[in-house]
């Protein structure tokens, strides 16, 4: 079987203006032609109260090991980033999704996230109450067909440093 390993970190985030309190839901998803073998496919980094600006730091590693038949459903990595409000309630910054880089070798990706807008009257809930509207289905992060119908404003960026490991691709004629 043809393996990729994803060897890396969630290194942090940045712009997230309203609150720079954050921490990132991860997983990894991908087609039904790989398996993932060792690692975890998903996880949470924790909160990062920045001292300094809104840059937050979380280090949070990825190590995940994946055996592919095909090359069709590459992995993709979905992030949900999170902030903690004044009065410790966990609230929506942001969504965004990428695909695990295709060649081997350190790689520096960034993260463009983006929040569902909602109704005139989830804004102003939002802006007084908290709360900001979320996805009630999470495959739409990394559906682009789908993504498109709705209206989203800009969040933050999350910067992840990855390293891949490409084994046996082209010896099981796994085409690139």
């Amino acid at each position: 079987m043809a393996e990729l390993h994803v060897i890396g970190q969630l290194v942090g985030a940045s712009g997230f203006d309203d609150c720079p309190n954050v921490f990132c839901k991860w997983t990894v998803e991908h087609g039904k032609d790989w398996e993932c073998m060792e690692g975890l496919a998903s996880g949470q980094t924790q909160v990062d109260y920045p001292a300094h600006g809104d840059v937050a730091v979380w280090q949070h590693p990825i190590d995940v090991h994946f055996t592919a038949k095909a090359a069709h459903g590459w992995p993709k990595l979905v992030v949900e980033v999170w902030h903690m409000d004044t009065y410790g309630r966990a609230d929506l910054s942001g969504y965004g999704c990428c695909s695990i880089p295709t060649s081997a070798g350190m790689h520096t990706v960034h993260i463009a996230t983006w929040r569902p807008v909602g109704t005139l009257r989830q804004q102003f809930n939002a802006f007084f109450l908290g709360g900001y509207p979320q996805l009630k289905h999470k495959q739409l992060i990394s559906d682009a067909r789908e993504r498109y119908r709705l209206v989203t404003a800009a969040a933050g960026e999350v910067q992840l440093q990855l390293g891949i490991v490409l084994k046996d691709f082209d010896r099981f004629g796994v085409s690139m």
